[in-house]
């Protein structure tokens, strides 16, 4: 028993006619191209990541920032 009741042999059939109506060069670009995209799409998640981290600490610091002359105000005024 395979997925959902569909058994190895099946599945093979399937692949067989899948590499005789597209051929293996063709199915091996179209691997090439969907690694291509994944590895993109990867690439543009962990740019977009770093930049939200970026973020986020130079926010923390300006608020860092806002409490520490906060606090040397207060110093003054005493």
């Amino acid at each position: 028993m395979g997925f959902g009741g569909i058994g190895i042999w099946q599945l093979l059939i399937v692949l067989a006619i899948i590499l005789l109506i597209f051929g293996t060069k063709r199915l091996r670009n179209l691997g090439g191209d969907l690694g291509g995209a994944i590895k993109g799409f990867k690439s543009a998640m962990s740019d977009e990541e770093k930049k939200a981290e970026e973020a986020r600490q130079i926010k923390e610091n300006a608020e860092g920032d806002v409490i520490d002359a906060t606090a040397e105000k207060k110093k003054d005024q005493v």
